[in-house]
């Protein structure tokens, strides 16, 4: 059991205005359950994991019976699920309710991106025709973001680290803005019981502002018609429902009705002064823990920004193109470009959004990145390895046994492996990919990225 501290002072008093708070139910649930675990399942590298049950409102989230040391997970590595709070996987439901891929391709905005639990959700929601642009404020959070991204595989990506008055420059760009904001976490007491120290009133005040300034500045950037979607993982009406009325007051958005089976226990709440719907996660009532989530329509039309290519890019070399093409599935796809000394690719159909988009973004990360061309060599990078642009059938590729594979992410020696090809090789665990190694004459080497690599001893060790 969890045996929570007790709240901060003040907490349960603040939230007794709170829309369907239960405080026995509250308290009881904190102090006797422990948090679920959960995860969502890539559907382009599928899995069946043991003693599941399925997340009734995403279709790819499945709970666990128990929780296993994911680090030492092979599949984990190789991105075949993500590990998520059920919870946050809602936004799975809201985006199918507003966006039917049948309808085209769609660009999407993960403002507050870190470290990507709804941007691989995203990815994957869009289809490869559709873009998503997944940005992080915080510098030092891109990192992680763009492993996760990488490791989920798609390539219709942008990873950018701007602060979000950047977003005004791309004028009515995107069709869906989500915005998890930053808030005072107290959706996450169960979870996370030291998130109880971070927790005051003041801190919800100013967590409140920082959420309206964001909102605001990001605001421009949808487009008429577009929805935006907005969550927190707090309880505080202040950063709920308060917010919504002043979205619905400050700009002209209309609250969008999202239907919920009654069986999932999620509560719809209404806002004081606008009526704007929101749903309401308590743990105790749901498989899960707290958040808040709404979603509202852009009525207004602030202007669009025109998209067009970036005439400063260099011409392309078809040679290395042509170099390029046989590693990856439909090439005739895919445009091809160069970054220092860098081979990317991305979706062709999405170029133009790109190079509009490096104008006035600070870009980390576009598409895949392939390798460096040695010659009529390609060396290929750890991003190609976990793609799924991957042409595998080109390259050598050795199956690991669970030791092997967890020598592999290690950078250890790997005993035993019984091959006899050379060259570059992907190194599959239950046939998908980790990264990449050289088989030599005598030896291994081992090019899973060193910052990537497991330090942690294996449980029982």
């Amino acid at each position: 059991m969890n045996n929570t501290a007790s709240f901060p002072e003040g907490f349960i008093a603040s939230l007794q205005q709170a829309p369907g708070f239960n405080e026995q139910n509250f308290i009881e649930t904190h102090q006797q359950q422990d948090a679920p675990t959960s995860v969502r399942i890539n559907p382009a590298k599928a899995v069946t994991l043991p003693d599941t049950s399925p997340v009734p409102w995403c279709n790819n989230g499945f709970y666990l019976a128990q929780r296993p040391s994911f680090t030492f997970d092979p599949l984990f590595h190789a991105g075949c699920y993500y590990v998520q709070e059920a919870s946050s996987m809602f936004i799975d439901h809201m985006f199918r309710h507003i966006y039917n891929i049948t309808d085209g391709p769609v660009n999407v905005l993960d403002l507050c991106a870190a470290p990507g639990g709804k941007s691989t959700l995203l990815s994957s929601a869009i289809g490869s025709e559709g873009l998503l642009v997944s940005n992080e404020i915080i510098k030092t959070r891109v990192p992680i973001l763009t492993d996760n991204l990488n490791r989920w595989g798609n390539a219709n990506v942008i990873v950018t680290n701007n602060d979000p008055k950047a977003f005004a420059r791309v004028k009515g760009f995107f069709d869906v803005i989500v915005v998890d904001a930053p808030c005072s976490g107290s959706g996450m007491f169960r979870k996370d019981p030291q998130a109880m120290n971070e927790w005051s009133e003041a801190n919800v005040d100013l967590c409140q502002q920082r959420q309206e300034r964001i909102l605001a500045d990001v605001y421009p950037a949808l487009k008429q018609d577009g929805y935006l979607i907005y969550s927190t993982c707090s309880y505080s009406v202040q950063e709920d429902e308060a917010v919504l009325d002043w979205l619905c007051e400050e700009f002209d958005l209309e609250s969008v009705l999202i239907p919920v089976d009654e069986s999932w226990g999620i509560l719809e709440s209404r806002s004081d002064k606008q009526g704007a719907w929101g749903y309401r996660f308590y743990p105790g009532r749901v498989k899960g823990e707290g958040l808040f989530a709404a979603c509202l329509r852009k009525r207004d039309d602030n202007g669009r920004l025109h998209i067009r290519k970036n005439k400063d890019q260099p011409k392309p070399d078809y040679k290395k193109i042509d170099q390029l093409k046989p590693y990856v599935k439909d090439a005739q796809d895919l445009y091809f470009f160069k970054q220092a000394d860098d081979q990317l690719a991305i979706p062709k159909a999405l170029r133009e959004s790109m190079e509009t988009l490096q104008q006035y973004l600070y870009i980390k990360k576009s598409g895949v990145r392939l390798g460096k061309l040695a010659g009529k060599e390609l060396i290929p990078d750890h991003e190609l390895a976990q793609s799924l642009l991957i042409n595998k059938d080109l390259f050598v590729q050795t199956e690991l046994t669970y030791e092997q594979a967890i020598a592999y992410l290690r950078k250890d020696n790997i005993d035993d492996l019984a091959s006899t090809a050379k060259g570059w090789s992907l190194m599959n665990y239950q046939g998908h990919s980790l990264g990449w190694a050289k088989l030599l004459p005598n030896r291994i080497n081992n090019y899973y990225p060193k910052e990537l690599r497991i330090i942690s001893q294996l449980p029982g060790k």
